[in-house]
């Protein structure tokens, strides 16, 4: 059975223009066109609709940062091409769409050791190696050194890909790839509670 975009963003419980950018980045397998209508199996809307809440619980931090990020689209920098989140980029260039500029308190998100990358809810992208970071004149932060632990292609199943050269770091992507994660935030980055025993 095939939904429309409207079909299936009832039945997640979300504005057409969130369910939309999960289509144009490029996650959700099985789609249809019918005319100028995009149709999406019902059984990816229930996927998506059953997965489970990122554990945050388990992160050794009690607050993180959250990147939320919209379908990529071309970026006018001289350092890279694009900046958002797509299936269909390759890692390097996903690195560089994810990365920065973006209005933070660096210093926490640096704290956190962990930056999920969020599209509509869901964690689609994991960057670690965060201690370092650069400002520039438009008060915007990026973080040079960055690391893409891992990212997915497709949110349905999902399919993820484990990227970062440190297990440690394979072992965080691993446990929020394909998870759901709410945050609020006027801008780009939230901030979200996340292990809040005390610290030993």
């Amino acid at each position: 059975m095939l939904l429309t975009t409207g079909q299936a963003a009832e039945e997640l419980g979300c504005a057409i223009t969130t369910f939309r950018r999960l289509i144009r980045a490029e996650v959700l397998p099985g789609l249809a066109q019918r005319g100028v209508r995009v149709m999406v199996p019902l059984e990816t809307v229930q996927a998506l609709k059953t997965r489970k809440q990122a554990p945050l619980e388990y992160l050794d931090a009690r607050e993180i940062a959250v990147l939320r990020v919209d379908a990529a689209r071309p970026a006018a920098e001289d350092d890279r091409r694009w900046v958002g989140f797509s299936a269909s980029l390759r890692p390097e260039e996903l690195l560089k769409a994810l990365r920065g500029w973006w209005r933070c308190d660096a210093a926490s998100v640096a704290v956190g050791g962990v930056l999920p990358v969020t599209l509509s809810g869901y964690v689609v992208a994991v960057l670690t190696n965060l201690e370092g970071w650069e400002r520039n004149t438009q008060g915007r932060h990026a973080f040079p050194n960055a690391v893409l632990a891992g990212y997915v292609t497709d949110l349905a199943t999902p399919v993820t890909h484990l990227t970062a050269p440190a297990a440690g770091a394979r072992a965080v992507a691993d446990l929020l790839l394909g998870t759901r994660l709410a945050s609020h935030s006027g801008g780009a980055i939230a901030y979200v509670t996340a292990n809040s025993s005390p610290a030993n």
